[in-house]
């Protein structure tokens, strides 16, 4: 794959695999996009720990920010706040099997961002900053209760800016070695796919409020659709 951008620093240049590095901001904003869930990383002083987190992305300045969030008695977000963090999402597009083991790999598409985390504190950025997370994949804000004050203050919101980040893209077959190819083993490609399934009811919904359009909409189904079935635990 060919970049024509230039890293934005030595600590997102990638030199592993560097032939798949992709530094466009836009490609590495289009995978953020298309991401669920992002991992971050900070020190802290019990020592580094990352996790899994909801996120959003948002325009801005030197290119927007990634939003994350919260309760304010996390001690990683706490951590993070005005310290170097590094956020990452990576997308699986399907587990590539080669000839040998050795050459074994995944397609797929990941991006990298250091920088600074600060919190959002003023009342009406914070608000919009959630709702950015929130909608991040369906944008059901408007459809349920606002937070409330209380909510507010329970949450910490960090803003991390995407002036430094970077991609890293595989796509495509095995990389198998020449002298394998006329050998007995099979090669190929096993596609991976996520998708979402029929929405059901909460077990102590009461009454029978219509399901939101943006949630019927992740399966494709219609807004007026019978509920699925509860799964079993």
């Amino acid at each position: 794959m060919s970049d024509q951008h230039d890293p934005a620093s030595p600590r997102v240049t990638v030199k592993r695999g560097a032939n798949r590095a992709v530094y466009d901001p836009a490609e590495a904003r289009s995978i953020l996009e298309a991401g669920n869930i992002a991992h971050v990383g900070v020190a802290t002083d019990d020592g580094p720990i990352v996790l899994p987190m909801a996120y959003g992305v948002r325009t801005g300045p030197g290119g927007g920010e990634v939003l994350i969030h919260g309760s304010v008695a996390n001690a990683m977000l706490r951590a993070g706040r005005d310290l170097d963090v590094c956020v990452t999402v990576t997308i699986v597009d399907g587990l590539v099997v080669a000839r040998t083991p050795f050459h074994n790999s995944m397609n797929y598409r990941s991006v990298v961002v250091r920088g600074t985390a600060t919190a959002v504190t003023e009342p009406a950025d914070k608000m919009a900053a959630l709702q950015v997370i929130n909608d991040h994949i369906a944008p059901i804000w408007d459809t349920a209760r606002p937070p409330s004050e209380i909510d507010l203050k329970q949450t910490l919101v960090l803003a991390l800016p995407l002036d430094e980040a970077s991609a890293k893209v595989r796509a495509g077959d095995p990389i198998d070695e020449d002298a394998d190819l006329d050998g007995p083993h099979w090669a190929g490609v096993v596609p991976l796919t996520t998708t979402w399934g029929t929405p059901y009811a909460a077990a102590d919904l009461r009454g029978a409020p219509p399901i939101p359009a943006a949630v019927t909409a992740l399966a494709g189904t219609d807004a007026h659709i019978t509920l699925g079935v509860r799964p079993q635990v």
